[in-house]
């Protein structure tokens, strides 16, 4: 599939190859063969912010520099597709995970791939329902992301109002502010969930994850979709050295790690018992 005389950047077989070979160094995601034209339009816009004329000077360009270009070629190439409340299963078994301890149980969670932020929000918004008033206190939430965009969007915490309508009015009213003026059609959450949440970027293929307590609850939902086999078998074992005994590893909908009963077994539809 060598380039398109259409196009505004030459763009081979070869290209792609480098760019699955840095993306799979950098971030363990495996491009299969049909993203050709998804990549071309993701880096294409690179080439045009950095000034290079061809994508063969650009990864050349990039594999000699070790600077913020690098987030920047990440980001374009990872997918941010979330909702509040997505796969709402796992909000119901958090739910009663939660409730089965006492109020004042500390909790610690952490989610994996926040994205946008719907769904570390829609972690706390759980966590507030089914802990009430002392919530605030004993649950503490890690959102990380690869993608450093994301995670600002994330922290900012507004949304479209046609965008949240997975939560639903009475959960709007209670957790978000609605913009008024030139912010009307938005929706802003109150401050008692962004307290409970930490951000920060965590990329699950390095050593480099900044955690010093173990978690009682981790989502990382369709995120080892990306890997290969071999680097979704070394980030369960990772994430399996951060967990807890007995913690719950929520995952996505096509994802099945049956051949890591070793590390976790399955409790539920996509839920898992850190062994």
């Amino acid at each position: 599939m060598d380039a398109s005389s259409a196009r505004e950047f030459t763009w081979t077989n070869a290209d792609f190859e480098r760019v699955q070979a840095l993306i799979y160094q950098r971030a363990g995601i495996h491009l299969h063969d049909g993203k050709h034209a998804m990549v071309y339009s993701r880096l294409s816009r690179r080439l045009r912010d950095t000034g290079h004329t061809s994508f063969r000077e650009y990864l050349s360009w990039l594999e000699q520099h070790d600077g913020p270009e690098w987030q920047e070629f990440i980001n374009a190439l990872t997918t941010n597709l979330t909702s509040f409340f997505r796969e709402q299963h796992h909000f119901e078994i958090l739910a009663d995970l939660l409730k089965s301890r006492s109020a004042t149980t500390p909790w610690r969670a952490w989610c994996s791939a926040a994205s946008t932020g719907e769904e570390p929000y829609s972690i706390v918004i759980t966590a507030l329902e089914a802990l009430g008033a002392g919530a605030g206190a004993a649950f503490k939430l890690y959102a990380s992301d690869i993608d450093s965009k994301v995670l600002a969007t994330a922290a900012q915490g507004v949304y479209r109002l046609e965008n949240t309508k997975g939560l639903g009015p009475e959960r709007t009213q209670r957790f978000f502010l609605r913009g008024k003026g030139s912010n009307e059609g938005f929706l802003r959450v109150k401050p008692e969930l962004p307290r409970m949440v930490e951000f920060g970027s965590v990329n699950l293929i390095l050593d480099n994850w900044p955690f010093r307590e173990p978690f009682d609850i981790v989502f990382c939902r369709n995120v080892m979709i990306y890997f290969d086999s071999a680097t979704q078998r070394k980030v369960l074992e990772k994430i399996h050295r951060v967990m807890k005994p007995g913690g719950m590893l929520f995952v996505g909908h096509s994802e099945n790690f049956g051949d890591s009963k070793d590390l976790f077994v399955l409790r539920g539809k996509t839920v898992y018992e850190r062994r």
